[in-house]
């Protein structure tokens, strides 16, 4: 028996978004979304293992908790899963970002970030540099995707994101309070990220904009940046990969 029909739609993230659910799994993951709260736990199915590694934030209370061994999971789940613990987690309302994003001096732009382990990657050294967030365009990948929510080691549930319909007005209403949008390139005639970062007034609201593998940044969106800066990199290598280049442009700017 299925403690939880959802479950047999692990796998199919279109019905899950139709619900609005999403999974997460792994030990480390479903810890982080129990402690985080900022999304309810519907209910978590884990092997006996698992649950004694996680019995301390395990709330029968507030969630339900179904304990089964491993090849029972992987029946229920139609998937062979090797982590022993998964969640099913209800979505958030959406919210326009600057209730998001209140406070945040710090935020990440992704326009056509399409890889959940790229966007998952961001989520990652955007939280390990203390950005205050995420905005994402409605052509990149959603962060609540099981996959990029593993690659991000838990960061999607706890930082604040947003996937607005309007890219183009998200952009000019960023601006319009007060940040600086900083859109990163491999052009090189734009600024260096060390100089420019050298010149970066203290306390500066800013947005670090990334683009999609191989196209970058579309030339629209480059228009409303107040800076276009590049990772000076050696000549015979066309780019970095967004994740890397995010990480580098973070700790400069940090």
């Amino acid at each position: 028996m299925i403690p939880d029909p959802a479950y047999a739609h692990v796998g199919d993230h279109a019905w899950l978004l139709d619900r609005g659910l999403f999974v997460a799994e792994g030990r480390l993951v479903v810890r982080r979304l129990v402690e985080g709260g900022r999304f309810r736990t519907r209910s978590v199915l884990v092997t006996p293992a698992a649950f004694a590694a996680l019995e301390d934030v395990l709330d029968p209370a507030r969630c339900e908790i179904h304990v089964c061994e491993q090849q029972a999971m992987n029946a229920m789940a139609g998937i062979n899963f090797h982590r022993g613990c998964l969640a099913l987690a209800e979505r958030r309302p959406v919210e326009a970002s600057p209730v998001v994003f209140s406070g945040a001096r710090r935020l990440v732009a992704l326009e056509g970030v399409g890889n959940p382990d790229n966007v998952g990657g961001i989520f990652r050294v955007a939280a390990a540099f203390e950005a205050g967030g995420v905005l994402l365009d409605r052509t990149s990948g959603d962060p609540l995707y099981r996959k990029a929510i593993r690659t991000s080691m838990g960061a999607v549930l706890r930082l604040p994101f947003a996937q607005p319909e309007a890219w183009d007005a998200e952009l000019r209403g960023l601006r319009g309070r007060g940040f600086h949008l900083v859109a990163l390139t491999p052009d090189p005639s734009a600024t260096s990220l060390s100089a420019y970062a050298a010149t970066l007034p203290v306390g500066q609201p800013l947005v670090l904009m990334l683009g999609g593998e191989g196209p970058g940044l579309t030339p629209d969106s480059q228009s409303f940046a107040d800076v276009r800066v590049r990772i000076p990199i050696a000549a015979d290598v066309d780019s970095l990969n967004v994740v890397v280049a995010a990480g580098i442009a973070l700790a400069a700017l940090r």
